[in-house]
Protein backbone atom coordinates (compact mmCIF):
# COMPACT_ATOMS: atom_id res chain seq x y z
CA UNK A 1 0.00 0.00 0.00
CA UNK A 2 1.25 3.38 -0.79
CA UNK A 3 1.59 5.83 1.84
CA UNK A 4 -0.20 9.36 1.91
CA UNK A 5 2.73 11.69 2.50
CA UNK A 6 1.96 14.65 4.50
CA UNK A 7 3.71 18.00 4.03
CA UNK A 8 6.27 19.22 6.60
CA UNK A 9 5.08 21.51 9.06
CA UNK A 10 1.70 20.88 8.19
CA UNK A 11 -0.44 20.31 11.42
CA UNK A 12 -1.94 16.85 11.80
CA UNK A 13 -5.87 16.73 12.41
CA UNK A 14 -7.78 13.99 14.81
CA UNK A 15 -6.83 10.46 12.90
CA UNK A 16 -4.06 11.76 11.70
CA UNK A 17 -5.19 13.54 8.52
CA UNK A 18 -3.54 17.42 7.73
CA UNK A 19 -5.39 20.12 9.04
CA UNK A 20 -5.31 22.37 6.40
CA UNK A 21 -7.37 25.24 6.45
CA UNK A 22 -7.15 25.23 10.57
CA UNK A 23 -4.67 28.08 11.01
CA UNK A 24 -6.57 30.18 8.89
CA UNK A 25 -9.35 29.80 11.28
CA UNK A 26 -7.19 31.45 14.65
CA UNK A 27 -7.53 35.38 13.01
CA UNK A 28 -11.72 34.70 12.88
CA UNK A 29 -12.15 33.68 16.30
CA UNK A 30 -10.19 36.13 17.17
CA UNK A 31 -12.12 38.76 15.53
CA UNK A 32 -15.67 37.07 16.80
CA UNK A 33 -14.05 37.46 20.80
CA UNK A 34 -13.48 40.65 19.81
CA UNK A 35 -16.54 41.36 18.67
CA UNK A 36 -18.58 39.68 21.76
CA UNK A 37 -16.61 42.24 23.93
CA UNK A 38 -17.32 44.99 21.74
CA UNK A 39 -21.41 44.07 22.18
CA UNK A 40 -20.71 43.62 25.46
CA UNK A 41 -19.24 47.14 26.29
CA UNK A 42 -21.80 48.62 23.75
CA UNK A 43 -24.70 46.90 25.98
CA UNK A 44 -22.98 47.96 29.08
CA UNK A 45 -23.26 51.35 27.91
CA UNK A 46 -26.47 51.51 27.04
CA UNK A 47 -28.06 50.17 31.07
CA UNK A 48 -25.44 52.77 31.96
CA UNK A 49 -27.03 55.43 30.59
CA UNK A 50 -30.76 53.99 31.36
CA UNK A 51 -29.67 53.73 34.40
CA UNK A 52 -28.48 57.30 34.81
CA UNK A 53 -31.99 59.29 33.23
CA UNK A 54 -34.00 57.10 35.56
CA UNK A 55 -32.06 58.56 38.49
CA UNK A 56 -32.41 62.16 36.58
CA UNK A 57 -36.20 61.70 36.34
CA UNK A 58 -36.32 60.84 40.02
CA UNK A 59 -33.98 63.52 40.80
CA UNK A 60 -35.65 65.98 39.09
CA UNK A 61 -39.41 65.08 40.34
CA UNK A 62 -38.54 65.24 43.80
CA UNK A 63 -37.35 68.69 43.04
CA UNK A 64 -40.30 69.47 41.33
CA UNK A 65 -42.45 67.86 44.11
CA UNK A 66 -40.28 69.83 46.83
CA UNK A 67 -40.90 72.80 45.28
CA UNK A 68 -44.71 72.95 43.69
CA UNK A 69 -46.26 70.56 45.39
CA UNK A 70 -47.35 67.08 44.24
CA UNK A 71 -50.53 67.99 42.82
CA UNK A 72 -49.05 70.90 41.24
CA UNK A 73 -46.51 68.88 39.13
CA UNK A 74 -47.03 67.88 35.73
CA UNK A 75 -45.35 65.25 33.80
CA UNK A 76 -45.24 67.84 31.02
CA UNK A 77 -42.70 69.79 33.45
CA UNK A 78 -40.67 66.63 34.39
CA UNK A 79 -39.88 65.67 30.81
CA UNK A 80 -39.41 70.09 29.42
CA UNK A 81 -37.18 70.06 32.48
CA UNK A 82 -35.10 67.13 31.43
CA UNK A 83 -35.75 67.94 27.44
CA UNK A 84 -36.99 64.31 26.98
CA UNK A 85 -40.47 62.99 25.67
CA UNK A 86 -43.38 61.97 26.82
CA UNK A 87 -43.35 58.25 25.86
CA UNK A 88 -39.63 58.57 26.93
CA UNK A 89 -40.44 59.26 30.25
CA UNK A 90 -43.08 56.42 30.45
CA UNK A 91 -40.54 53.82 28.97
CA UNK A 92 -39.40 54.13 32.99
CA UNK A 93 -42.54 55.12 35.12
CA UNK A 94 -45.87 54.82 34.11
CA UNK A 95 -46.95 57.77 36.46
CA UNK A 96 -45.48 59.97 38.39
CA UNK A 97 -47.20 58.19 41.58
CA UNK A 98 -44.60 55.34 40.30
CA UNK A 99 -41.78 57.70 40.73
CA UNK A 100 -42.45 58.38 44.28
CA UNK A 101 -42.55 54.59 45.04
CA UNK A 102 -38.98 54.66 44.73
CA UNK A 103 -39.10 56.95 47.40
CA UNK A 104 -41.10 54.71 49.55
CA UNK A 105 -39.25 52.11 48.81
CA UNK A 106 -35.78 54.25 50.02
CA UNK A 107 -37.78 55.00 53.48
CA UNK A 108 -38.44 50.91 53.75
CA UNK A 109 -35.16 50.56 53.56
CA UNK A 110 -34.50 53.37 56.00
CA UNK A 111 -36.42 52.28 58.49
CA UNK A 112 -34.96 48.94 58.46
CA UNK A 113 -31.35 50.54 58.69
CA UNK A 114 -32.84 52.44 62.32
CA UNK A 115 -34.34 48.49 63.02
CA UNK A 116 -30.96 46.84 62.45
CA UNK A 117 -28.90 49.41 64.69
CA UNK A 118 -31.69 48.94 67.29
CA UNK A 119 -31.31 45.04 67.11
CA UNK A 120 -27.58 45.38 67.69
CA UNK A 121 -27.98 47.44 70.59
CA UNK A 122 -27.43 46.83 74.26
CA UNK A 123 -30.24 48.95 75.84
CA UNK A 124 -33.73 48.53 76.58
CA UNK A 125 -36.54 47.66 74.26
CA UNK A 126 -38.40 51.15 75.41
CA UNK A 127 -34.90 53.01 74.65
CA UNK A 128 -35.09 51.15 71.00
CA UNK A 129 -38.65 52.18 70.30
CA UNK A 130 -38.23 55.50 71.39
CA UNK A 131 -34.64 56.40 69.64
CA UNK A 132 -35.77 54.53 66.32
CA UNK A 133 -39.20 56.11 65.58
CA UNK A 134 -37.96 59.41 66.85
CA UNK A 135 -35.22 59.61 64.52
CA UNK A 136 -37.19 58.38 61.69
CA UNK A 137 -39.39 61.68 63.13
CA UNK A 138 -36.40 63.69 62.97
CA UNK A 139 -35.57 62.74 59.24
CA UNK A 140 -39.08 62.88 57.79
CA UNK A 141 -39.77 66.35 59.68
CA UNK A 142 -36.98 67.73 57.89
CA UNK A 143 -38.53 67.05 54.10
CA UNK A 144 -42.35 67.35 54.67
CA UNK A 145 -42.85 68.26 51.22
CA UNK A 146 -41.11 65.38 49.98
CA UNK A 147 -43.39 63.23 52.11
CA UNK A 148 -46.26 65.15 51.75
CA UNK A 149 -45.96 64.02 48.60
CA UNK A 150 -45.26 60.18 49.40
CA UNK A 151 -48.76 60.36 51.74
CA UNK A 152 -50.14 61.99 49.30
CA UNK A 153 -49.66 59.67 46.45
CA UNK A 154 -49.87 56.39 49.01
CA UNK A 155 -46.28 55.51 47.54
CA UNK A 156 -45.61 53.90 50.66
CA UNK A 157 -48.85 52.25 51.29
CA UNK A 158 -48.82 48.57 51.00
CA UNK A 159 -52.26 48.16 49.78
CA UNK A 160 -52.56 51.24 47.15
CA UNK A 161 -48.76 49.66 45.89
CA UNK A 162 -48.64 46.12 45.99
CA UNK A 163 -44.89 46.48 45.14
CA UNK A 164 -44.26 47.61 48.79
CA UNK A 165 -45.57 44.84 50.69
CA UNK A 166 -42.36 42.66 50.58
CA UNK A 167 -39.94 46.13 51.26
CA UNK A 168 -42.40 46.93 54.38
CA UNK A 169 -43.11 42.90 55.85
CA UNK A 170 -39.24 43.56 55.81
CA UNK A 171 -39.44 46.08 58.04
CA UNK A 172 -42.30 45.13 60.41
CA UNK A 173 -40.41 41.30 60.61
CA UNK A 174 -36.62 43.40 62.26
CA UNK A 175 -39.83 45.01 64.67
CA UNK A 176 -41.48 42.18 65.58
CA UNK A 177 -37.86 40.58 66.29
CA UNK A 178 -37.27 43.50 68.58
CA UNK A 179 -40.71 43.18 70.64
CA UNK A 180 -40.19 39.41 70.54
CA UNK A 181 -36.80 40.12 72.16
CA UNK A 182 -38.72 42.18 74.53
CA UNK A 183 -40.91 39.73 75.91
CA UNK A 184 -37.62 37.81 76.49
CA UNK A 185 -36.29 39.82 78.54
CA UNK A 186 -39.27 40.59 80.86
CA UNK A 187 -40.13 44.16 79.41
CA UNK A 188 -43.32 43.52 77.00
CA UNK A 189 -46.29 42.12 77.93
CA UNK A 190 -46.90 38.68 76.56
CA UNK A 191 -50.91 38.92 76.85
CA UNK A 192 -50.27 39.58 73.06
CA UNK A 193 -48.91 37.79 70.22
CA UNK A 194 -45.85 40.01 68.98
CA UNK A 195 -47.77 40.26 64.96
CA UNK A 196 -50.31 42.13 66.81
CA UNK A 197 -47.81 44.55 69.03
CA UNK A 198 -45.91 45.69 65.84
CA UNK A 199 -48.91 46.35 64.22
CA UNK A 200 -49.90 48.31 66.60
CA UNK A 201 -47.34 50.46 67.02
CA UNK A 202 -46.64 50.48 63.02
CA UNK A 203 -50.08 51.48 62.84
CA UNK A 204 -49.46 54.14 65.84
CA UNK A 205 -46.60 55.68 63.74
CA UNK A 206 -47.92 55.80 60.45
CA UNK A 207 -51.35 57.62 61.18
CA UNK A 208 -49.07 60.02 63.25
CA UNK A 209 -47.32 61.17 60.02
CA UNK A 210 -50.09 60.96 57.96
CA UNK A 211 -51.86 63.16 59.31
CA UNK A 212 -49.02 65.43 60.32
CA UNK A 213 -47.99 65.56 56.93
CA UNK A 214 -51.65 67.03 55.48
CA UNK A 215 -52.43 69.47 58.45
CA UNK A 216 -55.30 67.12 59.45
CA UNK A 217 -54.88 68.04 63.09
CA UNK A 218 -53.41 71.44 62.31
CA UNK A 219 -49.94 72.50 62.62
CA UNK A 220 -48.23 70.38 65.50
CA UNK A 221 -44.44 69.27 65.73
CA UNK A 222 -44.06 65.92 64.37
CA UNK A 223 -41.51 64.90 66.30
CA UNK A 224 -43.11 65.56 69.49
CA UNK A 225 -46.31 63.65 68.23
CA UNK A 226 -44.64 60.27 67.87
CA UNK A 227 -43.19 60.77 71.14
CA UNK A 228 -46.59 60.82 72.49
CA UNK A 229 -47.12 57.73 70.33
CA UNK A 230 -44.67 55.74 71.71
CA UNK A 231 -44.90 56.75 75.31
CA UNK A 232 -48.66 55.81 75.01
CA UNK A 233 -48.14 52.29 73.24
CA UNK A 234 -45.16 51.66 75.72
CA UNK A 235 -47.49 51.70 78.91
CA UNK A 236 -50.35 49.59 77.09
CA UNK A 237 -47.49 46.98 76.67
CA UNK A 238 -45.61 46.73 79.95
CA UNK A 239 -45.91 43.31 81.66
Amino acid sequence: MRRMRVARNEPLAPGGRAARGHANLAPQRRLSRVDKTSSKETLGLRERKKARLRQQIIDTSIRLFRKRGYENTRIEDIVQILEISQPTFFRYFPSKDAVLREVGRRGFSCIKDHLETELSSDVSTAERLRRMYEGMAREVESDRPLWRAVVLSGAMDPVRSPEMRRPEEMAVSLLREILAEGQKRGEITKAFPVTHLAEFMEGLYTTVVRRWAVDLSGPHNLSERVRSAVGFFLKGAQP
